[in-house]
């Protein structure tokens, strides 16, 4: 039921409700948005479960989580909690440098980021059951998913994904609403160029974007590495 669907991250009940109305196939809870983990401080770590349990009231859709990658007992907590999907993810604060976790020793599905084909095989070994690209988070930059889809298709849903992972900025756009129901209609339309065009229109202002090559960035990849 995710394939050619739309997974959104979300940061509280309502972000969720508005999600599943706009038309998304799962929402991502997530502790804080990563625009706000950047520009802050702190660990980023899983989300709480109340939180969880929160969102999970909320909506029909699955519900995914985050943990940080090698916190194998963040990830038990979520699977006690009952999420439909873990992402062992890249945007909050690694807990092991080395080593990823073992997902073969849980019942629940795993999703995880991946650089290239090499990286995504070591990812599958060790039990994901979904793999995503990985961009450089809150910046609004395509072009890394980009060049990491380009090596086996001919963007995004045009370029081969299976689908779309929308990040908790939308929320930060001017209308958040509207836009996530134009992102749902863009990746199920994604080859009607007509269609693209007029949900296209109307979005207001989105949320501001940072460049690959601004010192912040920087800054926030060496913290995290």
């Amino acid at each position: 039921m995710l394939r050619s669907g739309v997974i959104m991250d979300v940061v509280d009940a309502e972000q969720a409700r508005l999600a599943e109305e706009a038309g998304a196939c799962a929402v991502m809870a997530v502790e804080r948005v990563p625009a706000d983990i950047r520009s802050g401080s702190g660990v980023a770590r899983m989300p709480v479960p109340t939180l969880l349990k929160d969102i999970k009231r909320a909506v029909t859709v699955p519900v995914m989580a985050k943990v940080r990658i090698g916190h194998f007992v963040e990830a038990q907590i979520l699977e006690a909690v009952g999420v439909d999907y873990v992402d062992e993810s890249e945007v909050l604060a690694p807990a092991d440098h080395r080593h990823h976790i073992n997902k073969h020793n849980f019942r629940v599905p795993f999703v995880c980021g991946c650089g290239g084909l090499g990286e995504a095989l070591r990812r599958i070994r060790e039990g994901a059951a979904m793999i995503r690209t990985k961009g450089e988070a809150c910046t609004g930059d395509v072009v890394e998913a980009v060049g990491q889809v380009r090596a086996d298709a001919a963007l995004m849903m045009q370029l081969g994904c299976d689908g779309v992972f929308v990040g908790s900025g939308i929320f930060k756009s001017a209308d958040p609403a509207r836009r996530a129901r134009a992102i749902v209609q863009a990746v199920t339309h994604y080859s009607d160029p007509e269609i693209l065009a007029e949900v296209s229109c109307g979005l207001g202002e989105a949320m501001t974007g940072i460049s690959l090559s601004d010192a912040k960035v920087e800054r926030f990849a060496s913290r995290s590495e």
